[in-house]
């Protein structure tokens, strides 16, 4: 069944605050038939012809319990400068390592699983290192991301602890600037 933006969990239901588990690899068929699906909506959305066909919101990124199999999965698509777009597909990624220093988008951040603008600066990592199982290449992985990949990487782990964006933002000063901390474009 394919995904389409009426399929994805939103916040006002509850079980998007569930704890996603981790999974087997190599991966059982469900599990590998999920990710296929999440990997064709998110690379689909960005697509406007097949957007519009199928009902789908642009993502550039999409986390299993979004979808409502609370398990760890996340696809990320990330544009380039060389126009070519960095995809991850990973089973149980877990962040090993990050930086002390923040990072920010300038807007604030967007999901498709929250239909309301919740304004404000979410404070995440700078630099991160994750460790995964790459479902594409099939095999264990170390990935080390910078600036707005590991922003995306950091927001969709989240769902998979049952956290959303929001939950990030400083409810007294939404736009609070925390020392060292770079804002990105």
């Amino acid at each position: 069944m394919r995904i389409n933006y009426e399929s994805i969990v939103k916040d006002t239901d509850p079980i998007l605050r569930n704890k996603s588990v981790p999974i087997d690899v190599p991966l059982s068929h469900k599990h590998t038939a999920l990710a296929k699906r999440m990997l064709r909506y998110v690379k689909d959305s960005r697509d406007e012809e097949k957007a519009e066909k199928y009902q789908l919101r642009p993502a550039v990124g999409l986390a299993a319990p979004q979808v409502g199999e609370f398990v760890h999965i996340i696809m990320v698509m990330i544009d380039t400068e060389d126009d070519q777009p960095k995809s991850y597909l990973l089973a149980n990624p877990k962040i090993i390592a990050h930086s002390v220093q923040q990072a920010a988008l300038k807007g604030g951040e967007g999901c498709l699983s929250v239909e309301i603008v919740h304004e404000g600066f979410v404070k995440r990592s700078a630099r991160i290192t994750v460790k995964a199982y790459d479902i594409l290449s099939q095999q264990e992985v170390l990935l080390k991301e910078h600036g707005y990949a590991a922003i995306v990487i950091q927001h969709e782990i989240d769902h998979l602890n049952g956290i959303l964006f929001y939950d990030r933002i400083d409810a007294n000063n939404p736009w609070a600037m925390s020392e060292n901390m770079i804002v990105i474009e």
